[in-house]
């Protein structure tokens, strides 16, 4: 069975950091590309970071850049998504998701999907 888990999702006070964890069963993540999306509530899932299979190039949305690093563990089957400096607009839903995209912040280029982790920044 293909599947995507997140997890480091929690509460943290802004300013704080949190790693999220996107670790893959049943196929090897090596292949894709791994990019995290991110959904706050009533609004529409939006990119945040990716990072390719072939060359470890990084994507980041212009609202985590330089806050925000991406990276990719193959031996552990896992990418991270560290995220320092933390806002109150951080907080939402964080999904990963594995595919060949070409632009990597499309949500329909993305093949297999995690069931997200809650981010909560808030004093």
């Amino acid at each position: 069975q293909l599947q995507l888990v997140e997890s480091g999702g929690g509460l943290v006070q802004p300013g704080g950091s949190l790693r999220l964890s996107c670790a893959a069963s049943g196929f090897t993540l090596d292949y894709y590309a791994i990019g995290w999306f991110r959904q706050a509530p009533g609004k529409e899932r939006e990119g945040v970071s990716c990072i390719s299979s072939s060359d470890g190039s990084t994507y980041y949305a212009d609202s985590v850049k330089g806050r925000f690093t991406i990276s990719r563990d193959n031996a552990k089957n896992t990418v991270y998504l560290q995220m320092n400096s933390l806002k109150p607009e951080d907080t939402a839903v964080y999904y990963c998701a594995a595919g060949a995209p070409r632009d990597p912040i499309n949500v329909y280029e993305y093949d297999y999907w995690g069931q997200g982790t809650q981010v909560t920044v808030s004093s």
